[in-house]
């Protein structure tokens, strides 16, 4: 028997991967069984240039649980290790002044990460002893045992083993570990996708009132996922029972994007659009990212651009950079290099989705708005792709491009001063008087309710040239577009004095509303009166619930202009006149109508409205 101490510069090693090297004690499991894969894909390709000239056999790689002993093995039939192998692999770690290393950054997990091949020595953070028992594929080769408790100290001696590969026993400290549910739940997290079959006890079927073992292997992992075939030998459902697969209780996605990249960099995988009812249902960690079949994370930030991590789907590639235990990415070049190409690559597919099926894409349009939206006000380069297919629908219910909107609106929404005004509803219903002046005046409107149209109206007023987003009730018609310079109301100071004082005395106190009253001469044939909102306060204050910076405008009263019609006969018999009983209830009912126009008029103030109607009916 050998002894030996594992060649390294410190002794503190081990407390390092038990404590914080490692940013997940469970990937033990998926490190061990990796290095098993690779084992095991070395043979075969050994055996396919004709360097192992015998039997491949069954090359599953089996997992046993005893927890009676407390022990866990992985096992595989790979190429295995000779004496010297084992040595030079697992004896030699490459610290290069790993102890002033590990003083300079022992708070900082991330800053050792990366650094070092460890993946085998994660089993030591849930391991007092770890043994290793393998034989070589190579001819003559005799089988070792090596065996470490945890201290630098190991122990190698040659054992008897009949077949070659190697078993990794791990004598586990972890009760959790022990239990076969648990190493279930690993393996299907991890190794679910593995290119070589994990075998795990046996598949169980319910008899007698339990579940029973069968004589049949409980494979864990489906060898060829999809996202690892040609797009052209796949079929829609083939990717559709992949998403049930990944999501079982999930609707049907909108579409899927296959990635199948080979240079500069290797990528592949598919990206699945999923219907999203809510904000509630956005979840950013849906995204697996795995390198060469194996399960990494579902962090993927950096990888996949912001707006796209609201999608679903697999990413494979084995040029990512992680770091030791797979759990981190690192940044630089390369991983954004990969990330623009996601972004080129999902712009080109609906591209192409909304050229080939526009029907289809307009259907999927109120699903699909917020990935693009969001994807227009994150990534600037998204922009390019999206300005073509990005949809604007109309209060009628049809779509348009921006550029086919703009022609749209172009001749008669065009003002004085040459900017281009698109008007937009919130809510068809309550605006729905403010919709019909508009439309009466020629204008068409925009339905904008979605629940990132305010901050896109914002980032469309600077794409666009000389344009502006102003809802229908924001002010009267004559204002929101003007064609011609305002004309001056044929009043005197007094008179509009007095007209002011006789509608600010029955003006209604409403908690956090402040009313303001304006005068305007808007014909004889429009309103007596209307109730408008400042389109930059309340645009602000839709903006304070998505950004932080803005939350001091929720706190401030909403303001609505009142405007008075000067030209129209019942404000104009107001003029000059006293608050007496009839001018009052003219004044209140006008007031009223108002408020009722815009939602406003509720509880005690609705039922004298009605009961003011009926006298005066």
């Amino acid at each position: 028997m050998q002894k030996g101490r594992i060649g390294v510069t410190t002794d503190n090693i081990f407390p390092v991967i038990k404590k914080f090297l490692y940013s997940d004690q469970e990937i033990f499991l998926r490190e061990v069984i990796s290095n098993a894969v690779d084992a095991t894909q070395k043979l075969k390709t050994l055996a396919s240039v004709g360097e192992f000239k015998e039997e491949l056999g069954d090359l599953s790689i089996r997992v046993s649980l005893n927890s009676k002993n407390k022990t866990l093995t992985v096992s595989d039939r790979g190429i295995g290790m000779t004496a010297e192998e084992i040595d030079k692999y697992i004896n030699q770690i490459a610290f290069s002044g790993a102890e002033e290393f590990l003083e300079k950054y022992k708070t900082d997990a991330n800053a050792i990460i990366g650094h070092f091949g460890l993946g085998f020595y994660s089993t030591f953070m849930v391991s007092s002893r770890v043994e290793i028992v393998t034989k070589s594929w190579k001819e003559g080769s005799k089988a070792v045992r090596w065996s470490c408790d945890g201290s630098p100290e190991y122990e190698l001696e040659e054992v008897e083993k009949d077949d070659r590969g190697t078993d990794i026993i791990l004598y586990i400290d972890n009760k959790d570990y022990l239990k076969e549910e648990k190493i279930n739940e690993l393996l299907n997290k991890y190794c679910k996708f593995l290119p070589i079959p994990i075998i795990f006890g046996k598949k169980k079927e319910w008899k007698d009132g339990k579940y029973q073992e069968t004589d049949q292997d409980n494979q864990i992992n489906e060898t060829e996922p999809t996202w690892t075939k040609k797009p052209g030998k796949l079929k829609e459902e083939d990717y559709l029972k992949f998403y049930k697969d990944l999501y079982p209780f999930s609707e049907d996605p909108l579409f899927h994007i296959h990635l199948n990249v080979d240079y500069p960099f290797h990528l592949t995988g598919i990206l699945y659009f999923p219907k999203i009812k809510n904000s509630i249902e956005i979840q950013r960690n849906k995204i697996q990212l795995y390198c060469n079949q194996v399960y990494v994370t579902d962090s993927v930030e950096g990888i996949v651009p912001n707006f796209l991590t609201l999608l679903h789907g697999v990413i494979d590639s084995p040029d990512i950079p992680l770091n030791v235990s797979r759990s981190y990415l690192q940044h630089d070049d390369n991983v954004k290099k990969i990330s623009n190409h996601i972004t080129k690559k999902v712009g080109d597919r609906l591209k192409k989705i909304f050229k080939d099926d526009r029907k289809q894409f307009e259907e999927k349009w109120d699903d699909l708005k917020i990935f693009i939206q969001y994807g227009i006000l994150t990534e600037e380069k998204f922009w390019d792709y999206a300005k073509e297919f990005s949809l604007m629908q109309n209060i009628d219910g049809k779509y348009f491009t921006y550029e086919e909107y703009q022609t749209l609106i172009k001749e008669e929404q065009t003002d004085k001063d040459g900017q281009l005004i698109y008007l937009y509803a919130s809510d068809k219903e309550s605006q729905y008087a403010y919709i019909e002046t508009a439309g009466n005046a020629g204008y068409d409107v925009l339905l904008m309710n979605g629940e990132l149209d305010v901050p896109l109206m914002q980032h469309l007023e600077q794409k666009f040239e000389k344009s502006r987003f102003v809802r229908v009730d924001s002010d009267v018609i004559e204002n929101l577009i003007q064609k011609k310079d305002r004309e001056q109301l044929n009043l005197s100071e007094e008179e509009k004095e007095s007209l002011k004082k006789l509608f600010s005395e029955q003006l209604p106190a409403m908690d956090k509303v402040r009313f303001e009253l304006q005068l305007d001469a808007l014909g004889e044939n429009s309103l007596p009166i209307v109730l408008t909102q400042n389109e930059f306060m309340r645009r602000m204050q839709d903006m304070s619930g998505l950004q932080p910076g803005l939350s001091f405008y929720a706190d401030m009263p909403v303001s609505y202009s009142m405007v008075l019609n000067t030209e129209h006969k019942l404000i104009k018999e107001l003029i000059g006149k006293e608050l007496d009983e009839k001018n009052k209830n003219t004044v209140n009912q006008l007031i009223d109508l108002a408020l009722l126009s815009n939602g406003m008029l509720k509880g005690e103030s609705l039922i004298k409205f009605i009961k003011r109607s009926c006298e005066l009916i």
